[in-house]
């Protein structure tokens, strides 16, 4: 019996995406900050996205889907987050900032979901073969009373929001609007695989090192000497 194409397609949808988005985040963050980040294995279906308190971050992205990363944390988390990245890069523990509200934390925290978003991208664009574009981050520090709800412009949105924990156990939020939207296989194509520009350049250098010419022998130049040659 011959299955249809409907009965056999691979089918990625707005949960499969979330999961990717997710392990973006916990791969950017891990390496750029050297702590161990995680996320729930539960996630909410909510109504609408919003920034809360203390930083609010958003990034929207558009092309073959259209959708909007929001990302809250709280002072401890963003401090957390933030210190063990400008420690990681070794600035002194004495030039850091020292509150949340510093333009400097808000900038560190918008250059890593700049990274965590275009990683995701660059995962959408070798999985399921179509691109995503963003655009920059806006990062707002918020106080207690204000809630900002962002206005995603899509047709068919679904929301989401996963929890995610740092290496000391403070919490921050994910949240994803996107359009309705699934991803089925035609055919089956190799992904390809992701160039990590160091071992590129390590691979370079061996093989640079392995195909240099020998130098010649000293007792080969003494014998030509002492013939006059």
């Amino acid at each position: 019996m011959v299955k249809t194409r409907q009965e056999s397609a691979v089918v990625y949808g707005t949960e499969d995406l979330l999961t990717s988005l997710c392990n973006s985040v916990t791969h950017v963050l891990s390496v750029a900050t050297q702590c161990k980040i995680h996320y729930s294995g539960m996630v909410q279906r909510i109504t609408k996205t919003c920034l809360k308190p203390d930083i609010g971050c958003f990034v929207l992205f558009d092309g073959g889907f259209s959708g909007l990363v929001v990302l809250n944390f709280t002072a401890a988390t963003a401090m957390e987050l933030y210190e063990s990245y400008m420690l990681h890069m070794g600035m002194p523990k004495s030039e850091l900032a020292m509150s949340h509200t510093s333009d400097e934390v808000s900038n560190i925290m918008g250059e890593l979901m700049n990274q965590i978003v275009g990683d995701f991208s660059g995962k959408v664009q070798r999985e399921l073969q179509t691109n995503i574009t963003q655009n920059q981050p806006k990062m707002l520090v918020l106080n207690k009373q204000v809630t900002l709800s962002v206005d995603t412009q899509l047709d068919q949105p679904e929301s989401r929001r996963v929890t995610f924990y740092t290496g000391r156990n403070n919490i921050f939020y994910l949240e994803l609007a996107i359009d309705r939207t699934e991803f089925i296989k035609l055919h089956d194509f190799e992904t390809s695989e992701v160039v990590n520009p160091d071992e590129l350049i390590a691979q370079v250098h061996a093989q640079r090192a392995v195909s240099a010419p020998p130098k010649p022998a000293d007792d080969h130049d003494e014998l030509l000497k002492s013939l006059g040659m």
